[in-house]
């Protein structure tokens, strides 16, 4: 009860008087704001120590200790400093109408990724906001519908679970594509995604990039265990620095495509590369390892409330768990690619 309370103050703390009207946010765990928990799928964080840092301390599905970055973005643009799920029956279409999130932890562009742990395909989250949609202009009448619609600012993540989740793991990617060939394939994607969203009324969107997914502290893990030392896998990087590449070149060219559309790339590597090589210049103590558990491996089930190694605070950690950042470290990041990239939509 007391979460509720907190959040419906905030709530009437935020209007709609902001410039930009709404955020919506499209992509996997990295902004997934608790759409898993009303799904069956074994990708879930919605219970403790996730979400201890929250608002109330509520657990609310957020792979994180507290905030993601599209909480932080959404704060930045004057509206709400969180953007509640659409899954979520807690909020209703007038909620929605300044932010909402159709995010699913452990999804990618590729519809197979969504299958390895039966999550929300990203075709399921463009049918979720056409429904939004409907429901925004019963709510509000098509003239103030279409004005939130065509200026609100459209935040995508995703990318990293095709390649870690998927290509990397399973044979099947692998048997079809080179690397090179399945970023390509991806690309894509991405672009008939963003081309969807335009045709929808979307006019203002970020195409968000991977960050160093080599020095997560599960892939360090997995160097230390196959005899490479505590140390990034500096492959995987160079997949993600040329994966980034590609996406940057599409925005640049679907900017000259889609008239009175305005495109922008968000790339986290830069940055967050700077966190992962000089922690302390960010006060942080530690990155190689997370703050759950042990830090090594553990994410989701094997990182809850009775685990005895969990860190008491977080802020002295990059990682929340072996995949995700700490809610400081989503702030660092997502107040540079404000500041740097998304403020260019003010």
């Amino acid at each position: 009860m007391v979460f509720f309370i907190v959040l419906t103050l905030l709530m009437q703390t935020y209007t709609t008087g902001a410039k930009i009207p709404a955020v919506i946010v499209f992509g996997d765990s990295s902004v997934d704001a608790g759409n898993n928990n009303h799904i069956q799928t074994v990708a879930k964080s919605n219970f403790r120590p996730y979400g201890r840092d929250f608002f109330g301390g509520k657990a609310t599905g957020r792979f994180s200790n507290g905030r993601v970055p599209t909480d932080f973005i959404s704060e930045s643009f004057g509206l709400r400093p969180y953007v509640p799920a659409y899954l979520d029956h807690a909020y209703n279409i007038s909620d929605f109408a300044t932010g909402v999130c159709f995010a699913s932890a452990g999804t990618g562009y590729d519809n197979a990724t969504s299958d390895v742990l039966s999550v929300i395909p990203l075709w399921k989250e463009v049918e979720y906001y056409k429904e939004y949609q409907k429901k925004l202009r019963h709510h509000l009448g098509d003239q103030k519908a279409n004005f939130i619609i065509s200026q609100a600012v459209y935040l995508t993540s995703m990318g990293t679970n095709d390649f870690l989740e998927n290509y990397y793991t399973l044979s099947h990617r692998r048997s079809q594509y080179t690397i090179t060939q399945y970023q390509d394939y991806l690309v894509t994607i991405a672009e008939s995604f963003i081309k969807k969203l335009y045709g929808l009324g979307a006019r203002k969107l970020s195409l968000g990039g991977l960050p160093p997914m080599g020095c997560l502290p599960l892939e360090r893990t997995t160097s230390f265990m196959i005899g490479n030392g505590d140390t990034c896998n500096g492959a995987y990087n160079k997949v993600a620095i040329a994966f980034n590449r590609k996406l940057s070149g599409l925005v640049k060219r679907l900017n000259t495509e889609l008239p009175g559309s305005k495109i922008v790339f968000s790339n986290p590597y830069p940055i967050f590369q700077q966190i992962v090589q000089k922690p302390s210049s960010f006060g942080f103590e530690a990155a190689a390892v997370a703050c759950c558990s042990t830090g090594l491996f553990e994410m989701g089930y094997m990182c809850d409330q009775y685990n005895p190694f969990t860190c008491s605070d977080a802020n002295k950690y990059v990682f929340w768990d072996s995949f995700h950042p700490t809610e400081k470290t989503n702030r660092i990041i997502s107040r540079h690619l404000f500041k740097t990239v998304l403020s260019k939509f003010l």
